[in-house]
């Protein structure tokens, strides 16, 4: 499973979709940013038999307008585009790309011209909460031992768009694209299974376990792309802190 939050920049002189990371150079993005190409070069190279993408991909204006200057937070100073570049969801013609070959599923966070809009309190989108949500079992029947794609899928589907009304006064809706048969990606519970109690029963340890996600992402550093040797296809992700849910090898969880 691959999973992207973040900015989605469209150059409209070169047709050119860049993955946007927090510490881009607006006027560097060869250098500094992830270029899709090459992002979907490597998922082309991943063996796995099966292979989930989600990306959560906003437009800047879209976070700024979220969360009051989110955009300035971020980078510290006032995020200026390029005269060519252009905020915008994953283009069409690349998610086909990205779910060529076998077993390949592509979730979006939204569709078209559509925002993806970050939680009130500031630590995650809405849609990587609901996310964090139905890998847990939020959308799974009480015995079940997976999360499969099919749950994750209705799961977001089902609870992304209402909560950005609620809570953004925003449309919302996610996307989904895969030619595979449904398929696993996690244990529920060290694959002891969602208790016969169900979703609500373990609701509230989740949101706890989602809330110290957030935390320990906010404190440690993630770099995308080598600024020394100005590398576009050279990506090292730093260290995130070790990030936890539920325990595959283990009953005491």
């Amino acid at each position: 499973m691959v999973y992207y939050s973040g900015h989605g920049w469209l150059d409209d002189s070169t047709g050119k979709y860049y993955l946007i990371p927090h510490d881009v150079e607006p006027f560097d993005i060869p250098n500094s940013a992830l270029a899709a190409d090459t992002f979907k070069q490597a998922l082309q190279e991943i063996p796995a038999k099966r292979l989930l993408v989600i990306i959560d991909s906003c437009h800047a204006a879209g976070m700024a307008s979220a969360k009051n200057g989110l955009v300035e937070t971020l980078h510290a100073t006032s995020l200026r585009l390029p005269n060519n570049f252009v905020p915008t969801a994953l283009p069409k013609d690349l998610i086909d790309e990205l779910k060529q070959g076998s077993g390949r599923a592509v979730f979006t966070s939204s569709t078209g011209e559509q925002q993806s809009w970050i939680h009130p309190d500031g630590k995650m989108s809405i849609y990587t909460y609901h996310f964090l949500e139905a890998l847990q079992g939020a959308g799974n029947q009480p015995g079940d031992k997976v999360v499969t794609v099919s749950h994750l899928m209705n799961y977001v589907g089902k609870t992304v768009p209402p909560s950005a009304q609620q809570l953004c006064q925003a449309e919302q809706t996610p996307f989904f694209d895969f030619a595979t048969e449904d398929f696993p990606v996690a244990l529920l519970h060290g694959g002891k299974g969602l208790p016969q109690q169900g979703w609500d029963s373990v609701k509230s340890e989740a949101q706890e376990k989602i809330s110290s996600i957030s935390v320990a992402g906010n404190k440690n550093k993630i770099t995308v792309g080598d600024r020394s040797t100005k590398s576009s296809t050279k990506i090292s992700i730093g260290t995130a802190g070790e990030i936890n849910i539920g325990d595959i090898s283990s009953d005491k969880r």
